[in-house]
C-alpha cells in the first residue's frame, strides 16, 4: 500500500510561485541557507508572535494558530488570526519588505483562508498582509480569481512533491539575486554550462 502524500506546508506554496526550483531545493532536497532578507523576515515573525492570545469585547486575536486542510493536504501556522465578535475570521500575515509584483504572498494568505474555512466551517473573504518596510497593512480580497490561482499553485506543488524532481535553473536577476539559495542553486553556473554546451554543439554542426 503506497504511503500517503506528505502534507504541503503553506510556505511551500509561496516558494513554488516564486520559483519552482527554490521550492524543490527546500522541500524535496531539504536545502536551506540564510541571508539578510530571511533573517529580517524571521525577526518580524517573532515580533508578531510575541505574547499570548488576546480576547476583547469586540473579538479575539489568535497568535501562531496551527491550521490545516484535509481536503487540500495543507498544514501551517498563521501569524495572527483576528476573530470578530460575529465569528468573522481574518488571517494576518507578516512580511518584510513591501508589496511585490508577483502574488506569492497573496497565495499564502489565501491558502490560510482555505484552511480556516475548512476548520471553522465558514468562508474567509478577506486577509491582511503587514509589510515591514511600509509599516502598513495591505487589505487582500480573497475572491474567486485568487482562489483559482491558489488551487493551481497547490496542484503544482503537489506534483512537484510527488515527482521528487528539481527543475533546472533559469536565472532572472530580480528573482535570483535576492534568493538566499543562490550559492547552492548556482543559476549562473548552470546558465554558463548550457551556453557552453550550445556553443560547442553549434561548432560541431558548422563542421559537418
Amino acid at each position: 500500500m503506497p504511503a500517503p502524500p506528505k502534507p504541503i506546508p503553506l510556505s511551500a506554496l509561496q516558494h513554488f510561485l516564486y520559483c519552482p526550483r527554490q521550492c524543490a531545493l527546500i522541500h524535496n532536497e531539504q536545502v536551506w541557507a540564510e541571508n539578510q532578507f530571511t533573517a529580517e523576515g524571521q525577526l518580524l515573525h517573532q515580533k508578531a508572535n510575541e505574547g499570548p492570545d488576546e480576547h476583547r469585547a469586540n473579538g479575539s486575536i489568535l497568535r501562531q494558530l496551527r491550521v490545516n486542510s484535509e481536503k487540500h493536504n495543507l498544514v501551517g501556522i498563521c501569524d495572527i488570526v483576528e476573530q470578530d465578535r460575529d465569528g468573522t475570521l481574518t488571517p494576518v500575515e507578516y512580511k518584510r519588505g513591501k508589496p511585490k509584483s508577483h502574488r506569492a504572498d497573496e497565495v499564502q494568505v489565501c491558502a490560510q483562508a482555505l484552511c480556516l474555512g475548512e476548520m471553522f466551517q465558514t468562508t474567509v473573504t478577506e486577509g491582511l498582509i503587514f509589510y515591514g518596510k511600509t509599516r502598513r497593512r495591505t487589505s487582500l480580497k480573497i475572491d474567486d480569481d485568487l482562489r483559482f490561482l491558489t488551487l493551481e499553485i497547490i496542484n503544482g506543488t503537489k506534483q512537484l512533491f510527488a515527482n521528487r524532481s528539481t527543475p533546472s535553473a533559469n536565472y532572472e536577476k530580480s528573482r535570483c539575486d535576492n534568493c538566499s539559495l543562490i550559492d547552492l542553486c548556482m543559476p549562473h553556473a548552470l546558465r554558463l554550462k548550457r551556453g557552453a554546451k550550445s556553443w560547442f554543439s553549434q561548432r560541431l554542426a558548422s563542421h559537418d
